[in-house]
């Protein structure tokens, strides 16, 4: 019965973006400016520490394999940067010169936004899919975007943003992403085994 019940249960992991976005709710301002911590700066070890377990997890022969399916690749950034956004573009039509265009227009600029790094990855995680790949495509996704997204938006947008920081996205990349994950594929050899025997409680 119990087993029955949990495979109707949330994922925990929905379950805390949730709680999250209520504890958002009920106390604002939290980790931002003026707070007692640094929310950024928490997110940043995090999401390190996050790709480092990948890592160690990883087979460096898997992943060397996995990164030269090049179909694959090529499907999701398709998807991500041509699908996505051609699927928004079919409303523009019946919500042009409408109150709701800001809407449009704000939706369309999600959809042509990349892939976020750690949240694509969890995902694939929960889901026992495709690790490997996963990081190579989220990563390459966030470089990709930094030309296409500004792209795509020019062509609705008057006045243009500010330019992205190119050299200060590839650093954070580096940084929070690469770098732990290399790490991780370093020490496989070392605790790889415990590392793939105490999944449960690391992606926890």
């Amino acid at each position: 019965m119990t087993i029955k019940l949990a495979k109707y249960l949330p994922d925990p992991f929905i379950l805390g973006i949730l709680s999250m976005i209520m504890l958002a709710w009920l106390f604002p301002g939290i980790g931002g400016e003026n707070s007692f911590f640094n929310l950024k700066e928490i997110t940043q070890y995090g999401i390190a520490l996050l790709f480092f377990f990948y890592g160690l997890r990883l087979s460096p022969e898997k992943l060397v394999s996995d990164l030269k399916n090049w179909r694959l690749h090529l499907v999701i950034q398709s998807v991500t940067f041509i699908v996505f956004p051609f699927l928004v573009l079919l409303f523009r039509p019946f919500l042009r010169g409408t109150d709701n265009e800001v809407l449009w227009l704000a939706v369309f600029f999600l959809a042509a936004l990349p892939s976020t790094v750690s949240s694509s990855v969890v995902m694939v995680s929960i889901a026992k899919g495709n690790i490997p790949s996963a990081i190579f495509n989220a990563s390459i996704s966030g470089v990709i975007g930094i030309v296409v997204t500004p792209l795509l938006m020019g062509f609705f947008l008057e006045k243009q943003a500010e330019a992205f920081d190119f050299g200060g996205v590839m650093a954070n990349l580096l940084i929070t992403i690469l770098l732990p994950v290399i790490a991780g594929l370093l020490l496989h050899r070392f605790w790889g085994n415990w590392a793939t025997r105490n999944n449960r409680y690391l992606s926890l």
